[in-house]
């Protein structure tokens, strides 16, 4: 072989060599999964056919859950919406992110909190997937900040269309798409759906892609609701959870259920239609899908209704204001803190499976760069884990701790502090030492017998007292520092 053919022997080589990197680098950037994150707005564990509601009528998500795997102890870290979403992007705790309750905004009275929000210096996952070459859209409610320098946009999210504040009206909305604001005529998450699929349909297909869908349903208020989503529920009576509860307001109840499992109905037919774009697409294969919500909620559950911040639906609160203390019951109960998730891994997940262990919002940054090989920034502060070993069928070491807070300011003031064992739950509240509460789990799941008072269980009451005061002690809780 002469000089200049082994010149051209090694020059086709290495462009020969460049091109197959090149083509294996496209190959594995094409099987990144992509991410469709559903979150719905103030869903209660309860309200799906497939967790045993015999009322609820949500084919697809029972469809979808079907197919998934089902998280039936997955918690928010806060039962209320703002700090509950500022902890599933950021992996900290609304204490440490200055988000501690609803960001309430543009409010005739109380408090106008148009300066809260979200700050650049706290890294989110959606950021994380924007810088690993994902393209990034955000659908729906946004609720951290409703200021440009709060903006999606602002926190890695290529695109945005929905509301930057806590909600809009259920139709007829005032809806953000591109920057630009304007009234989209007929129901709100309606429009929020045909965004989220036109995206699915125009999308660079070049790129993997992370798409989140935050609806406004099942927020209150609901009507007007589609008649289609009101038809099964307009002459049914409600089965309630406690239909015995002392001064229970039984008619006010039945009415409220009716419209809450309206919109929960309302959201299943749109959230239908999500999915069967993206198996109509040819994505399901490698499109990891998640449906989930931002808080629980409670209807008629121990006497209250609506999530952290419950309010009593009794005969003797109905004619009270919003406002009023006496209407008002903040709590740490299971049903505001538990929402129902699941997850669809093409290939990963076993389609019906069960994973029981106790995870919470704060593993999301974790988990979704795990899944799709984003770096997660070595000195950023992350508080949750990955939990990518349950999904895939393993058992790792898994402590099923929890640790929750809300500091309520809202409506009335509250400091509650929440530490739960799969057998026991303390919930101190640090502005009222006589609100303490601590329930036994393991016999009494629905949380009816507060034993904080019985000396037998003083020994159980201090130990998770101290972990939950080490909890707060390791996040610097300023609730913490104003009690010693």
């Amino acid at each position: 072989m002469n000089a200049m053919t082994r010149r051209d022997f090694v020059l086709r080589s290495s462009v020969a060599s460049l091109a197959a990197l090149s083509s294996m680098k496209a190959h594995a950037e094409a099987k990144r999964p992509n991410i469709v994150f559903i979150c719905t707005d103030d869903q209660g564990p309860w309200t799906l056919g497939h967790t045993g509601n015999s009322d609820a009528v949500t084919p697809n998500l029972d469809r979808f859950f079907s197919q998934s795997a089902y998280l039936p102890n997955f918690f928010v870290t806060t039962p209320v919406c703002s700090p509950s979403r500022a902890s599933t992007m950021t992996s900290r705790y609304g204490t440490e992110l200055g988000i501690t309750d609803w960001i309430r905004t543009g409010q005739a009275t109380g408090i106008d909190e148009s300066e809260t929000g979200l700050e650049s210096k706290f890294p989110i996952w959606p950021e994380m997937l924007q810088r690993a070459g994902y393209d990034t859209a955000l659908v729906g409610k946004w609720h951290l900040g409703v200021l440009d320098r709060h903006h999606p946009t602002k926190h890695g999210y290529r695109y945005f269309a929905g509301f930057r504040s806590g909600g809009v009206k259920p139709v007829d909305a005032e809806l953000e798409v591109d920057g630009k604001v304007a009234i989209y005529p007929g129901i709100a998450d309606d429009n929020l759906t045909n965004f989220a699929v036109d995206y699915l349909n125009t999308r660079d297909a070049s790129q993997p892609f992370l798409l989140n869908v935050h609806y406004r349903w099942p927020h209150a208020p609901w009507q007007p609701l589609p008649e289609g989503d009101w038809a099964p529920y307009k002459d049914k009576t409600m089965t309630l959870p406690e239909p015995n509860y002392p001064d229970l307001d039984t008619e006010k109840l039945q009415t409220t259920m009716r419209e809450y499992l309206s919109a929960c109905t309302g959201v299943d037919r749109l959230i239908g239609r999500v999915i069967s774009t993206i198996d109509a697409r040819g994505l399901a294969d490698n499109t990891i899908v998640i449906f989930t919500s931002d808080n629980g909620y409670n209807m008629g559950h121990n006497g209250i209704w609506h999530k952290g911040n419950g309010r009593w639906i009794l005969k003797s609160t109905r004619d009270l204001d919003g406002d009023d203390p006496r209407a008002n019951r903040p709590n740490m109960y299971d049903n505001s803190l538990r929402v129902p998730t699941a997850i669809r891994w093409p290939s990963v997940t076993e389609a019906g499976s069960r994973i029981g262990n106790t995870i919470t919002i704060l593993d999301w940054f974790p988990t979704i760069c795990a899944m799709t090989g984003a770096d997660v920034p070595r000195d950023a502060t992350i508080r949750g884990r990955d939990f990518t070993p349950l999904l895939r069928g393993k058992k790792p070491r898994w402590d099923d701790y929890y640790y929750g807070e809300y500091s309520q300011h809202h409506y009335v003031t509250a400091d509650l502090r929440c530490y739960r064992t799969p057998e026991w739950k303390l919930v101190r509240d640090f502005r009222n030492d006589e609100k303490d509460e601590l329930y036994h789990l393991a016999v009494d799941p629905l949380e009816k017998r507060n034993l904080i008072h019985d000396p037998k269980y003083a020994t159980i009451r201090k130990q998770l007292n101290n972990k939950l005061l080490a909890q707060m002690k390791s996040l610097h809780d300023p609730v913490l520092a104003r009690t010693v």
